[in-house]
C-alpha cells in the first residue's frame, strides 16, 4: 500500500494501523459507513457551533445557527434560504 493517502507521512497513523482500519471498512456494510459519516457530520457541526458560540457570546442560539448556515451554504445562499441576519450587524 505504498503510496497510498492513507499510508501518507503526513497522517499520525501508522501503516499498520491503517491497514487494519482499510481491511475493517472493506468488510463493513455500506449502511455502516454512513452512519459513520453522518456521526462525523454531526460532530463537525456541533464543534463548528460552539467555535462560532465563542467567538460570539452575545448571540442567540438562533443567530448562532444563523452563522453556521452562513459558513455552511456561504454568505449569498444562507442569505437566500433563510433571508438575511436579524439583528447581527457587523457579524
Amino acid at each position: 500500500m505504498q503510496g497510498q493517502p492513507w499510508t501518507s507521512s503526513v497522517s499520525d497513523t501508522s501503516a499498520e494501523a491503517a491497514e487494519v482500519q482499510i481491511r475493517l471498512l472493506s468488510r463493513m456494510p455500506p449502511s455502516r459507513k454512513i452512519g459513520l459519516v453522518e456521526d462525523a457530520n454531526r460532530t463537525a457541526r456541533r464543534l463548528a457551533l460552539a467555535g462560532i458560540k465563542l467567538r460570539f457570546p452575545e448571540a442567540s442560539t438562533e443567530e448562532c445557527v444563523r452563522l453556521l448556515m452562513d459558513v455552511i451554504l456561504g454568505d449569498d445562499l444562507a442569505q437566500r434560504v433563510y433571508g438575511p441576519r436579524r439583528g447581527m450587524q457587523g457579524r
